[in-house]
Order: structure tokens, then C-alpha cells, then sequence
């Protein structure tokens, strides 16, 4: 497991018990499939790509549990990293973000086509045929810090476009990913700017707030309908109440990625905070200083997990907001 330190949050959400998905109806476990007679594109639910994130895994055991099936095209829904969300532990919950190596940094063909092994990446393989025929994916997540939901749309227009489309979260965030590895939402086709394929991963708050599981639920919803796999209307109505507010949109200009093993930050960040001037100190990467770029520089989920080659903080700006393409 991964090196962890004491969570700083209560834990108010309980992981599902998914063992009755286990079998699948694809061949792998914990994957599920399922078509209608309707032609429509393929639309795919991923939950814990992260084994300590738990409301991915309460909205995907809801629908398999829900009987949700398409009225067009193809439906999967699926558990991503089941060995580490089976060892999440309520005394020492930042332990099971995975077992051996991140699998959201494994989804490039020289890493899953090398010689490399480990559980993670096993998994990757297993699930890959099911990535290939994927045109649609909706990749949820959580965040080690208490902040605002993020959309995460990658660097393309057309993932900005469908993020705007979905309509929440209120901030999305533009960036290419991590330095130490591509993300599941950036796989082949998805960061391909000629193919319609398309992925988001949204980002539904702080691990283990009770706030995060509805904000997945509509999300997937939304999702969904917005591709006519499920009729439109069925979002979670006391997330409804009022109508959201208009989206605010984020390019990352910079992922600072750690190159010692001495990293401090100057201030306990927690993401979202935007730095009023150019050149303010945001902390020390052995002993060089990391400074803000531009004026009113905005920090992107920093880390906790200050290791040599991970990300530390992604620096951003708000952009104008694009047009929605059509479904």
C-alpha cells in the first residue's frame, strides 16, 4: 500500500459491499454491460480508480442495484480498482489509494504494452478491450481536501465542450494530466482532437464527505442523459433545488511536479485558493523557491503526498467559457 499519513477529515460515507457485482457479465469482474435494441454510443461509469474514493463505488452499486439499463446503446458500468477499495480501512482510510502503483497514471500503450507488473497495471490490461470500445467515459473521483467539486475536461476543446454540456460542477478544469503517467480519462482516443471519443473525470469533493456521493449521483445522471442512455430528468432532485450556478472555467498552465525529496509548501493550500500577484512564494522544492506565474493564479487540488515525480499543485487561470458542441 501506499505510504499514508492520519486523515484530517471525519469519515462520513460507508463503502458499499460490491462482492454481489463481482462476477460481471463481461468477463472480468466487477464489470458490467448492457445493451439496448436502440443504436446510441457507448457509455461508460467508472468508479474507484482510486480504492479510497467512495462515491463512485455508492453510485455504480445504486444502479447495478437500480436494474438501470439503457434506452440506447450500451451501458457499462464498472469497478475499477477492486483490489485496493477492498482494503480500505476506516482507521487508516488514506491507505488504500492502490496497492502497488497508481493506476490512474498506467494509460499509455508503452507502459501497458512494457514489461513492467504489478496489480494495478494487471488490472489496466484486463480492462483495456473494454476502454477500446468506450465512446463516452465519466471517470469519478474524489480529492484529498475539503474544496469545491472540479470537472476535470482534459486539454482539448471538445472535453471543455462536453463539460459544459454536463453542466456541473461549477469549475472546470483544463490541464494535460501528470507528468509521472496518463490518466484512464486521457487513454488513446479520448485525447485524440480528430476522434469523437470523448472523457471526463469529475472530482465530487473530499474523499469521504457525505456532500460527495450526491454530487456523483447527478453527475453520472447528467451524464448519461446527456447522451440519451437514460431518459433526462432523473438527477438527484435535492441537488436540483436551485438551478446551478454558471459554470467558471480553468486552464492549468503549469503541474509543478516534485524533483527533491525536501518539498514544503509556504502555506497549508488546500486548493482553489487564487494568488493575487506574480512571483508570490507558494513553497520550496529542495532549495528552489516554486512561485506563482501570473497575477491571480489559481492552485488546483495540491497534494499531500509529497513524493520526487509526483504532482504538487497545478497552477491555473480562469479562460471564457466555450460553446457546448451538440450531443
Amino acid at each position: 500500500m501506499t505510504p499514508t499519513t492520519p486523515s484530517q477529515y471525519p469519515i462520513e460515507l460507508l463503502p458499499p459491499d460490491i462482492t454481489a457485482h463481482k462476477p460481471g457479465n463481461t468477463g472480468i469482474e466487477y464489470v458490467w454491460s448492457f445493451a439496448s435494441e436502440r443504436d446510441g454510443p457507448h457509455v461508460m461509469i467508472a468508479a474507484v480508480t482510486h480504492g479510497n474514493e467512495l462515491c463512485g463505488a455508492i453510485v455504480v452499486d445504486e444502479f447495478l442495484r437500480q436494474g438501470l439499463r439503457p434506452q440506447r446503446g450500451r451501458l457499462t458500468l464498472a469497478f475499477i480498482n477492486v483490489a485496493a477499495f477492498h482494503a480500505f480501512d476506516h482507521k487508516n482510510p488514506t491507505a488504500s489509494r492502490f496497492v502497488d502503483e497508481d493506476f490512474n497514471r498506467l494509460w499509455k500503450s508503452e507502459v501497458l504494452d512494457g514489461p513492467r507488473d504489478s496489480v494495478e497495471l494487471r488490472r489496466a490490461r484486463e480492462l483495456r478491450p473494454v476502454l477500446d470500445s468506450v465512446d463516452y467515459l465519466l471517470d469519478i473521483h474524489s480529492m484529498q481536501h475539503k474544496t469545491p467539486p472540479l470537472m476535470m475536461a482534459g486539454p482539448l476543446p471538445k472535453g471543455r465542450a462536453l463539460a459544459a454540456e454536463i453542466g456541473i460542477p461549477e469549475l472546470v478544469v483544463s490541464d494535460s494530466g501528470h507528468v509521472a503517467g496518463r490518466r484512464m480519462r486521457d487513454y488513446a482516443r479520448f485525447s485524440d482532437p480528430v476522434s469523437e471519443k470523448n472523457a471526463l473525470l469529475v472530482e465530487c469533493g473530499q474523499h469521504w464527505e457525505a456532500a460527495a456521493a450526491p454530487r456523483a449521483r447527478e453527475t453520472a445522471r447528467r451524464f448519461l442523459a446527456n447522451f440519451g442512455t437514460v431518459p433526462a430528468g432523473n438527477e438527484d432532485t435535492a441537488a436540483n433545488e436551485t438551478p446551478p450556478p454558471p459554470q467558471r472555467f480553468i486552464e492549468v498552465t503549469t503541474a509543478v511536479t516534485i524533483q527533491s525529496h525536501d518539498f514544503t509548501f509556504a502555506n497549508d493550500y488546500r486548493g482553489g485558493e487564487v494568488i493575487e500577484k506574480a512571483g508570490t512564494l507558494l513553497g520550496h522544492d529542495g532549495e528552489e523557491p516554486v512561485v506563482t506565474p501570473y497575477d491571480n493564479c489559481i492552485l488546483i487540488m495540491p497534494s499531500r503526498r509529497l513524493k520526487v515525480g509526483q504532482t504538487a499543485v497545478r497552477l491555473g487561470r480562469f479562460v471564457p467559457a466555450p460553446k457546448a458542441a451538440s450531443a
